[in-house]
Parts: structure tokens; C-alpha cells; sequence
């Protein structure tokens, strides 16, 4: 039986890394894909290790060279790839009336275009195999709105447009399009970034679940997406967020 082959951006920390694990423990293969090689290495170590099969990749996903390469790269070593999990990504804090042009186009850059990219990167493997599985990691900002992170939630909301445009493109295709928007979840670099303890402790007062998000809750989700026991779910957004927006 072939293994199966994802690749998962953003992969050596947080949320990329829960996923790129549990995927990995599924009997998945895994393109450990980050802009640091070296921490992506680890991760992919970690799999190797716990008797799963991962390969470190470095690629920048607004850069459709380095992407092409790294994919190529995954390819050589374990496979088509049939799954892709785009979780690569930046935020930001600014009031929306000191926002920069450089600021605004660096995220839809990385955000956007560099799910883009990858998508349709890897796009001819699944089309070739009459299967595949994409799953975008948006944001429940993105549902809710964000003071001071317009540009971020505005990304984000266009992940989700994208994913359902793509469900509606590619489902004949026997391939299926979701997405994630997760609530702030910590241990990542993203929230360590730009969340305050007290901004912490006023997410999870607010509830209804009474805790913070957790990489491994987002991993997941994203394992059953892929899974073939999600082949008739597509362009749907399933809410890992603790009741944040409901």
C-alpha cells in the first residue's frame, strides 16, 4: 500500500509542527516545509524518530521558485503529494488609520498568496492521483473582525473565500477544500508575538470553553480533514476556536 504525502507549511513550530506529528502517526508522510531549516529539521527528526517519514524543507511560500524547488524536493524523496495543509503565515497589531502600504501587501503576500502558491503547486499530484485534500488554516477573526488587525482578518477572510472556491473548482477532481479558523491558540509563535498575558486571560474569561486553544486541537481537525473519512466534507470551515464564534 502507498504511503500517502503531505505537505504542511509552517511546520516547525506550533500549530504546523502539532500537525505535521499527527499526521505522521496516521502513516502519513510528511514535507516539514519552513522558512527555518533548522527548526523544521528537528521536527522532521522527531518523526523520523518516533518510526514515521518526514523530510526537512526551507522555502519562503510567497516565493513560487523556492516553493517549486521544495515541493520537487518532497516529491523525490517520498512521493506525489495529495495532501497539503497550508498553515504558513504572519500577523500583526496596528491601528487600521496607521496602516502602511508595505504592511498591508507583506501580509496578503504571505497570507494569501502564499497559500496560492503552494496550492497550486502541488495541484497536479491530486489531480493526477483522482484524489487529494487541502486544508487552510484561516482565522475566527476573520468570522468575528479584529480591531487592529484589519489587514490580518482580511486575509484571513479571503483564505476562507478561497477554500470554498476551490471546493467548487476541484471536487469533481476527487478533491476536497477546507478550512480551519482557529481562536488564539498558545504555544505558538503568532501568540507569543502578539498576545498579552492579560489579553490571555480575557480570551478565555469570555468562553463558553473556559481554556486556551492548544496546537494539537487544531492537529486534530486537520487529521480527520485529510482523512478518507472526510471525503464528502468540502468547502467547509470547521471551527476549532472554543466557542469564540459561533
Amino acid at each position: 500500500m502507498s504511503t500517502k504525502v503531505a505537505l504542511v507549511t509552517g511546520a516547525a513550530a506550533g500549530i504546523g509542527a502539532a500537525i505535521s506529528r499527527r499526521l505522521a502517526r496516521d502513516g502519513i508522510a510528511i514535507g516539514v516545509l519552513d522558512l527555518s531549516i533548522d527548526n523544521a529539521t528537528k521536527v522532521a527528526n522527531e518523526i523520523v524518530a518516533a518510526g514515521g517519514r518526514a523530510i526537512a524543507l526551507q522555502a519562503s511560500v510567497a516565493d513560487r521558485a523556492q516553493v517549486k524547488a521544495a515541493v520537487e524536493k518532497l516529491r523525490k524523496a517520498l512521493g506525489p503529494v495529495t495532501i497539503v495543509v497550508n498553515n504558513a503565515g504572519i500577523t500583526g497589531r496596528v491601528p487600521f488609520e496607521e496602516l502602511t502600504d508595505e504592511q498591508w501587501d507583506k501580509m496578503m503576500e504571505i497570507n494569501l498568496k502564499g497559500t496560492f502558491i503552494v496550492t497550486q503547486t502541488v495541484l497536479p499530484d491530486m489531480k493526477a492521483a483522482r484524489w487529494g485534500r487541502i486544508v487552510n488554516i484561516s482565522s475566527s477573526s476573520a468570522q468575528s473582525g479584529s480591531a487592529l488587525m484589519t489587514h490580518y482578518s482580511a486575509s484571513k477572510g479571503a483564505i476562507i473565500a478561497l477554500t470554498k472556491s476551490l471546493a467548487r473548482e476541484l471536487g469533481a477532481h476527487g478533491i476536497t477544500a477546507n478550512n480551519i479558523p482557529p481562536r488564539f491558540v498558545m504555544n505558538t509563535i503568532m501568540s507569543e508575538a502578539t498576545i498579552e498575558k492579560s489579553m490571555q486571560e480575557q480570551q478565555v474569561a469570555m468562553g463558553p470553553i473556559l481554556r486556551a486553544g492548544k496546537p494539537e486541537d487544531i492537529a486534530g481537525a486537520a487529521a480527520w480533514l485529510v482523512s478518507e473519512e472526510a471525503g464528502y466534507v468540502t468547502g467547509q470551515t470547521i471551527g476549532v476556536n472554543g466557542g469564540r464564534y459561533i
